[in-house]
């Protein structure tokens, strides 16, 4: 890549791999009304806004405690019900500042009850996320980039290009998003102590509100390369940890990569959360065309970065994905090489098989069923464990490795006309 020129108004990240460079936006991107959204704030920078808009130090550290609860604990987007707020104070917030949530576009229900959001963030792109139910947990996939860098080709949102990294409010907004929509903000109060810190290494630890939430995990495995959004995914997930908020354990995020070895170990210490990587294959050959990064940091390169990441251990295995696609990478020998790769870097490691996923466009095919049973058996008889993985969420194209902005298929327009004929259909 060669020597790119950047301006203030145009700053450019260039991000190693076979892409261009693409334009970044602030952390918090301005509206056109001129009021600052708080979504996605930390309680420092929400004292920090505070503060340039003309409250004094004391004050601002005490609003910002408040708003920190109203947002993240209750899910509050409305001024007027933060009722330990005094009313001028409230209609002081009000006048200068939003809390805002990603514009849902469409929103899909599958036949097994994952769901899947097409939102639009404010400057008009479009991203995704999708929610999976199962009987003991309920897990969110969510965005971290709208497009991706590393076109991946097995996956639909690998056929799409870069457009920006998501801001660390629009990645917040997407949890948030997601529990508005499951109805499961608690009635606490600010001495609620049924918040767990996010150091808490104990999973049956009381988490952020009475049982019986659905949304328990999140995974960053929807559109995009987490690690090439490192610092916005950082400060975003630092939001959902905080004890005082959402309060996710850090044991119930996993952060997926396809292997941006340099930043991996930076994860590992400014995040702290479970590793998946996408593997995929077990030679280069294979590791290049499906996972291109792989030209740039190959199979032991990345191996040898997970046997230093520094959160690995026998009770935080790191997961590898493994897409089965037929004749490609899930013969017999392929099943031993991957045990034999795993003992080599002694890695404390579970490997999830992931029945190929099709999309229009595609020319792979999944495994036969029987392949990917032997495939496993191997694994398993390796000593791994290799559970495979049931597809979720096929039917409204939310399963792995399907996600793609459907702005690239549908104009608004065209979403518009179809809603039109639906109600005339039923009307």
């Amino acid at each position: 890549m060669g020597a790119v020129m950047q301006s203030a108004a145009n700053p450019i990240m260039p991000i190693p791999g076979l892409i261009d460079p693409v334009p970044v936006p602030r952390a918090v991107t301005p509206r056109a009304d001129g009021r600052t959204d708080l979504l996605g704030l930390s309680r420092p920078q929400i004292k920090s806004v505070l503060e340039e808009a003309g409250l004094d130090a004391k004050a601002a550290k005490l609003r910002s405690k408040q708003l920190f609860h109203w947002l993240y604990h209750r899910g509050e987007t409305d001024f007027e019900a933060m009722t330990d707020l005094a009313k001028p104070m409230r209609g002081w917030m009000a006048e200068r500042f939003v809390v805002g949530r990603p514009q849902v576009v469409e929103a899909q229900v599958s036949t097994d009850g994952t769901r899947k959001w097409l939102l639009r963030s404010d400057d008009g792109q479009d991203y995704e996320m999708v929610f999976i139910p199962d009987a003991d947990r309920g897990t969110l996939c969510v965005s971290s980039q709208v497009g991706c860098t590393l076109n991946c080709r097995f996956c639909h949102t690998g056929t799409m290009r870069l457009v920006r990294n998501l801001t660390p409010g629009e990645i917040v907004g997407q949890v948030m998003l997601a529990r508005d929509a499951l109805g499961e903000w608690p009635k606490g109060n600010m001495g609620s102590t049924a918040a767990a810190s996010p150091d808490d290494e104990d999973e049956d630890a009381p988490q952020y509100s009475p049982d019986g939430r659905m949304l328990t995990n999140i995974v960053m495995m929807g559109m995009g390369e987490p690690l090439y959004n490192f610092e916005h995914v950082r400060d975003a997930l630092k939001v959902v940890m905080d004890g005082d908020g959402l309060a996710l354990s850090r044991r119930r995020i996993t952060l997926s990569t396809s292997g941006v070895i340099p930043m991996m170990a930076r994860a590992s210490e400014e995040i702290g959360v479970n590793l998946a990587v996408s593997l995929h294959a077990v030679t280069k050959e294979v590791r290049d065309e499906l996972v291109p990064i792989n030209k740039k940091y190959g199979i032991e390169e990345l191996l040898q970065a997970c046997a230093d990441y520094p959160k690995a251990s026998n009770a935080r295995r790191i997961t590898f994905e493994y897409v089965m696609i037929k004749d490609k990478n899930d013969s017999d020998d392929d099943a031993r090489e991957l045990v034999r790769l795993i003992r080599k870097y002694k890695l404390p490691a579970k490997v999830n098989l992931i029945p190929f996923n099709p999309w229009p466009g595609t020319y792979y095919e999944c495994s036969a069923p029987e392949r990917i049973l032997s495939f496993s058996s191997i694994v398993f008889e390796g000593g791994i464990s290799a559970p495979v993985r049931t597809p979720r969420g096929r039917d409204i194209m939310a399963a792995c490795g399907q996600l793609k902005s459907a702005s690239e298929k549908k104009s608004r327009a065209e979403l518009d006309r179809l809603a039109e004929e639906k109600q005339a259909a039923l009307g």
